[in-house]
């Protein structure tokens, strides 16, 4: 019975980890990724009034332009454009990609008193570069960051076109998509530690960084958790977490690699390794964050069997040998039984059975 549910794990997580093999949409060559050639990326602001578009600012070609706002002129006229709501597809335009992903948002202006019927009046912005559903990974940082502008966009005449509203646009891949990129080429072998502490519910502080370096871990962080996906109290989380006295994970750039203090992972983190280097030296942010979302998708099924396991286990002694297997064959142990001790702090039944199980991990990490 080990070997067959071992099995059926094994092959589990390489279904889970092999995304370069199942996905063409982040195939490098097809992407346009490779370790020398940099995606292009365009953005386009146009001001909405009434129903018309005026052209404010563009990266793309000339002769592309015109093909963008005919499609947001229609979508705006189906209504499809809701202020402040990122929207994303592939549209067809005369750059080299042919047809890419596009982020448009509609960011309405604020009523002023004297026009308190001034809907749908404001600025339409364009992200385009990648595929859609690539883009569609990075929704929620592409909507704080089109919401980053806002505030420029209130200057009359936008006289900060240049000095402002530019420049900011011309940085949305590297700010929006590159983040996660950036932190797995910096800390390289090293991103199994900084999976765990996500996975774990451990801060994560950086020294001796800029403060985009320092931004950029912090998403990454938030990225890799968990939070919101999963039923579970943080705050009974993280006094489980401090029982088990595990410090913060300390990221200091003040070498090259930096230096990692107080590092703690485990064998289901450290299989993702590979996969998260492979996608990091094609330069292809999108597979990694696939990869990233793969990971996680990984770990809240296992959490999911876990669970099964346990409710079985009340009634079943061989439920409970089945749980042991697991957590033994899974890798991933320590984080699921801090996540069961969370959710079922209230079931005494089932705190028992965590309370075996955690007796038998520690015997297993003692013995191996």
């Amino acid at each position: 019975m080990f070997t067959s549910q071992t099995s059926m794990q094994t092959s589990s997580f390489q279904d889970s980890i092999d995304v370069e093999e199942k996905d063409t949409d982040y195939d490098n060559e097809e992407m346009g990724y490779n370790q020398k050639i940099q995606l292009n990326c365009y953005y386009t602001i146009y001001l909405y009034q009434g129903t018309s578009l005026t052209l404010v600012d563009s990266s793309l070609p000339v002769e592309a332009e015109p093909e963008l706002r005919c499609y947001i002129s229609r979508r705006l006229s189906k209504g499809a454009l809701l202020g402040g709501m990122g929207n994303i597809a592939a549209v067809e335009l005369s750059v080299p990609e042919a047809a890419v992903g596009c982020y448009c948002c509609l960011l309405e202006q604020e009523r002023s008193p004297e026009q308190p019927d001034a809907d749908g009046n404001g600025y339409v912005i364009c992200l385009m570069g990648g595929s859609e559903k690539g883009l569609n990974l990075f929704r929620l940082e592409l909507d704080k960051y089109v919401q980053g502008l806002q505030s420029s966009l209130q200057t009359p005449e936008l006289v900060n076109l240049e000095t402002e509203i530019r420049p900011y646009l011309s940085m949305w891949y590297e700010e929006s998509v590159m983040h996660i990129h950036r932190v797995v080429q910096m800390v390289q072998g090293s991103i199994s530690f900084l999976l765990h502490a996500a996975l774990s519910h451990i801060h994560v502080e950086v020294t001796n960084a800029d403060d985009r370096t320092k931004a950029d871990v912090a998403r990454f962080i938030k990225a890799a958790s968990l939070q919101g996906l999963v039923q579970e109290d943080t705050t009974t989380a993280s006094l489980y977490k401090a029982s088990e006295a595990l410090t913060d994970l300390v990221i200091d750039c003040s070498t090259s690699p930096p230096t990692l203090s107080n590092t703690v992972s485990n064998r289901f983190c450290d299989d993702w390794i590979q996969a998260f280097l492979n996608a990091a030296e094609r330069c292809n942010p999108f597979l990694l964050r696939q990869i990233l979302e793969n990971f996680k998708l990984k770990a809240i099924q296992d959490m999911n069997s876990l669970k099964r396991f346990i409710r079985q286990a009340e009634s079943s002694h061989y439920a409970l040998f089945r749980c042991c297997q697991f957590l033994q064959g899974c890798g991933n142990g320590d984080v699921l039984l801090q996540n069961a001790h969370a959710e079922h702090r209230d079931i005494p039944e089932a705190c028992s059975i965590i309370r075996v199980l955690d007796e038998f991990l520690s015997e297993q990490q003692a013995q191996g």
